[in-house]
């Protein structure tokens, strides 16, 4: 008797263990797959948005509360709290955090949260903290990030701190170890910014390369025609070389670096187009009180501002005394590569230690002059 009530109460008990295991597996959060049409036309129904997936197949937009695997859909994937896996669609992604994986899309990805991984779009990514890679075809935003993310657009990226980022435009971020746009960088802070039109930051540890104009509070070492720095240098230069090529110059830049952009006159009397155009790079070494020594490389044209027929491309290495704090003067020896065409020029040379004359009209020449000046800190 007492053998079959413990058999029955076994059983009992088997089954109740049973049940309760049946019912916590019908209440999982689990699901190993989820494929639909749109919601709620999927296997998981109208309660989609209570399941974590494996994995995710729908033909127009599929709707999830998270994600660990592969979620792919046609137009557009929509994933509440996190995904840890590839969301790929055709349109656009809605993501509260990307854990780690990727958001690949033809438009837009969009992480609410934490984006902790790579974002790749056609259009636009948007991310509430960055902490991985945006790539857009036109601009990638980010509200925060951390200094080890990276932006790439066809257009614009913006966050406050960014590891690289590179754009064909424009690149606006708070600290950025390097910025790299096809107009102009904006930052507070940053390591290197190259640029093809303009630079604006604080503080530059490094090099900042503009084609045109350079801003900031402290860089030592910005490479542009016009570098408007808080704590360089700016002059006003004039000079005049061995052919006669008189220059008002600007010289503008850091504590090292300055950028050269001037416009004279050539005073010969066999010159035949005088008016003359100059730009060029130069850089301050051996710097004390009075004296310091300049190199400065520099092109030159003379021009009638019809035709250019005559360039001078020089180097030289000009020794530089101050008086007063304001005052320099300068002089010393260049190396010049002359190019002229149609005979123009030619002769404006004392004497060539190399020259020819090739095609037609046209003729190159080496030879060594020098130029002497003084100018006036601003």
């Amino acid at each position: 008797m007492r053998t079959i009530t413990f058999i029955r109460i076994s059983t009992l008990s088997i089954l109740t263990v049973i049940c309760f295991a049946v019912k916590v597996l019908g209440q999982s959060e689990i699901r190993p797959a989820h494929v639909g049409l749109v919601y709620p036309l999927s296997t998981n129904g109208s309660q989609a948005s209570k399941y974590v997936n494996h994995f995710s197949l729908h033909v127009i937009a599929g709707l999830s509360k998270g994600e660990t695997g592969a979620a792919i859909s046609g137009i557009s994937n929509i994933i509440k709290e996190s995904s840890s896996g590839a969301a790929i669609a055709g349109f656009s992604n809605h993501i509260g955090n990307i854990t780690r994986g990727a958001a690949i899309s033809g438009f837009m990805n969009m992480a609410r949260e934490n984006a902790h991984g790579a974002m790749i779009t056609g259009f636009m990514n948007h991310a509430g903290k960055l902490q991985g890679y945006q790539v857009a075809g036109f601009a990638n935003f980010a509200n925060k990030s951390d200094g080890s993310s990276g932006q790439l657009s066809g257009f614009m990226n913006r966050t406050d701190s960014v590891n690289v980022a590179v754009t064909g435009f424009i690149n606006s971020h708070r600290s950025a170890k390097v910025q790299v746009a096809g107009f102009i960088n904006t930052v507070k802070d940053a390591d290197v910014q190259v640029a093809g039109f303009m630079n604006v930051a604080k503080k530059v540890k490094g090099v900042q390369v503009a084609g045109f104009l350079n801003i900031a509070d402290s860089s030592d070492y910005p490479i542009g025609l016009i570098n408007i720095v808080k704590h360089g240098e700016r002059q006003i230069s004039l000079s005049v070389d061995e052919i006669g090529t008189t220059i008002l110059s600007f010289k503008s830049g850091g504590r090292v670096v300055y950028g050269i952009v001037g416009g004279g006159v050539n005073f010969k009397d066999n010159a035949e187009t005088r008016y003359a155009l100059q730009a060029g790079l130069g850089m301050h070494l051996f710097m004390s009180s009075h004296f310091r020594l300049n190199l400065e490389t520099t092109s030159t044209t003379l021009t009638d501002f019809h035709k250019v027929r005559f360039h001078k491309s020089a180097f030289g290495v000009y020794p530089a005394y101050r008086f007063g704090n304001r005052i320099e003067a300068f002089a010393g020896p260049t190396i010049n590569w002359v190019h002229t065409k149609g005979g123009i020029g030619e002769n404006l040379a004392p004497y060539y230690i190399w020259s020819d004359h090739y095609g037609n009209d046209k003729f190159k020449g080496v030879y060594v002059g020098g130029q002497a000046g003084i100018q006036v800190r601003l």
